[in-house]
């Protein structure tokens, strides 16, 4: 397994060891004691599972309080992932990365605690799976709006296909910094 750091911190892709032949391919998508070795000391609480069709944009989603972490994959076809730092205080506050995570490059994408997440689907469909360090929390859940202008993120579609939800969250800015995770150095 290879992890590759991003520009924002503890937020990392994670490359899977693949083994094939000519019957398929074989990988682990977690081991804790390997991850540990990276520096992941993880412990999941939740598994979701689901799939979505082209166009459709998921996000951005975080829960406050009881932040979650995530382990993103892709079973089946292919996402552009994005992570958003919208910890109050921390130096990197407001800033994104992304990367892109299909069925055919294994990649996996760790989300620690405290950042925002979203997805779009850029194949046909999209089988996506979130492994979650604490549980989901209706009451907890909370979104920033996908189009911030302030967060100028370089999504890879101008016209996404969006739930009421994604459509009328509210851009950072306008969040109260006390329904925001606190940054932790």
């Amino acid at each position: 397994m290879k992890r590759i750091d991003t520009e924002l911190p503890g937020v990392c892709v994670l490359e899977p060891d693949v083994h094939g032949d000519t019957r398929g391919y074989f990988f682990e998508s977690f081991h804790a004691a390997k991850f540990a070795a990276l520096g992941l000391d993880l412990r999941f609480a939740q598994t979701n599972v689901s799939r979505s069709a082209r166009g459709v944009l998921r996000g951005l989603h975080y829960q406050w309080p009881g932040a979650q972490g995530k382990l993103v994959g892709v079973l089946e076809g292919e996402v552009w992932d994005v992570a958003v730092d919208i910890r109050r205080g921390s130096p990197t506050f407001g800033r994104w990365t992304a990367a892109s995570l299909g069925a055919e490059n294994h990649r996996l994408f760790w989300i620690p605690e405290g950042y925002a997440h979203g997805f779009c689907v850029l194949s046909a469909h999209a089988t996506f799976m979130y492994q979650c360090t604490t549980l989901y929390d209706a009451s907890a859940d909370a979104s920033v709006r996908w189009d911030d202008e302030e967060l100028a993120i370089a999504w890879p579609l101008h016209a996404p296909l969006l739930s009421a939800k994604d459509s009328a969250a509210p851009r950072l800015r306008e969040i109260d910094a006390a329904c925001l995770p606190e940054y932790r150095a």
